[in-house]
């Protein structure tokens, strides 16, 4: 497809509010395309002018291959609110056509906006899109004092956001709804968390909250959360030795995990949650885990961590190749090895973990054919011991940990 692009940002303000640049962009057009709010803000057009003036497609991803296909060789213009690589089109086209292939020409964002309509600086702030998106996405931002600028997906989204604060124990965050930034009809509510209700908000809002903790438990951003923020039923990878695997696992924007034998898929949400754009893949063979798994994800701010029922090696055919793989559980089960180390990509990582000694005794065969490091773990915690306080050993971990070479 050789379709050229130019995305041009519209604010609230509409046409009057573009430079005189980006009008002449959008007027010499052969063909705009745009939502039909955008449309209906440019001026009627002239007779005898043979714009075409078009509706982006419902599913939006989906139905974009076929219109460019349609106009292509034509001068296309796309519409998008502000700043159209924040959460805006200009992304999406930048994935299909390529960066040579679409021009951006910015309006102010909605970031921008809410920031000086709030007072708070780029650096202080953390922004959060929910268009499109699941409000869960949230949960993974919570610390005390933390500003967040969440775009919403519409009406119905602070709402959504204020009871996830509650239930998550920041009820006591202030919010505030900014609509229709930029426009005449702009408009400010304020309010707390915990006390926001189900009010609705114009669908084009934006929600600043500053963090604050009502008892929540706070979790921080390093790996190693503690076991009780998971939901499990004690097939979960401890926190010292999940520290330890995930910090050779080296989680890296944009990288795919595969965590094999998940269990509580505490390994797979603590990737996803190191950067916004880490993928993760968690197999698990029973089915009231693979629930529980979801609902940690959910709760951990990590919604779109992907969950596989079925048992390695058969469920792993046909995934896309990871980066990074992590097996908990089932490293003896005949061929799930061999399967993991032939999917791997070059350069990725992987990171296996024992506690039997038939699976010490895989462990040391691999590393004998392969290298890498191999590693026991012993870690013992303080616990009484009548009056008196002494260690307590956990079993101890046989860990392999393999980089594959580059190709």
């Amino acid at each position: 497809m050789s379709t050229q692009v130019t995305v041009v940002g519209i604010g609230a303000d509409g046409w009057t509010g573009l430079t005189a640049r980006a009008r002449e962009l959008v007027e010499a057009a052969d063909v705009v395309l745009g939502g039909d709010r955008h449309l209906a803000m440019l001026p009627s057009k002239s007779d005898g002018a043979e714009q075409t003036r078009q509706s982006w497609p419902s599913p939006l991803r989906e139905g974009l291959p076929a219109l460019l296909e349609q106009h292509d060789g034509k001068n296309v213009v796309a519409l998008a609110s502000g700043d159209p690589l924040v959460s805006g089109i200009a992304t999406t086209l930048v994935d299909l056509l390529g960066k040579d292939s679409v021009e951006v020409v910015p309006a102010l964002s909605s970031v921008a906006l809410a920031r000086a309509r709030m007072r708070w600086s780029a650096e202080s702030t953390e922004v959060v899109t929910l268009v499109g998106r699941d409000p869960h996405l949230v949960a993974r931002s919570l610390a005390p004092g933390l500003r967040l600028i969440v775009l919403s997906s519409d009406g119905s989204t602070p709402a959504e956001v204020a009871g996830l604060l509650t239930t998550a124990g920041y009820g006591a965050s202030p919010m505030t709804v900014l609509a229709d930034l930029g426009s005449e009809t702009e408009s400010r509510t304020d309010g707390v968390a915990a006390s926001w209700g189900d009010q609705a908000a114009p669908d084009l809002n934006v929600v600043a909250v500053e963090l604050v903790s009502s008892g929540a438990t706070v979790l921080g951003f390093t790996a190693g959360l503690p076991e009780g923020a998971f939901d499990h039923d004690g097939q979960i990878t401890k926190r010292d030795v999940r520290a330890s695997a995930l910090a050779r696992l080296a989680p890296l924007p944009g990288q795919l995990l595969w965590d094999v034998g998940a269990g509580a898929g505490s390994v797979a949400i603590e990737w996803m949650r190191a950067h916004p754009t880490c993928r993760a893949i968690a197999i698990e063979a029973r089915e009231d885990r693979s629930a529980r798994i979801s609902r940690n994800a959910d709760a951990l701010g990590v919604p779109a961590l992907q969950v596989l029922t079925g048992h390695a090696p058969e469920a792993l055919a046909d995934l896309e190749a990871p980066h990074a793989i992590f097996i908990g559980g089932g490293a003896t089960e005949e061929g799930v090895l061999d399967a993991c180390w032939s999917a791997l990509r070059p350069g990725g990582r992987l990171v296996v973990h024992g506690v039997t000694l038939e699976t010490e005794a895989v462990l040391a065969v691999r590393y004998a054919q392969l290298g890498g490091e191999l590693t026991r773990l012993h870690v013992e915690h303080a616990a009484p011991i009548g009056t008196f306080t002494g260690w307590t050993p956990a079993r101890a971990i046989t860990q392999l940990a393999i980089t594959k070479a580059d190709a």
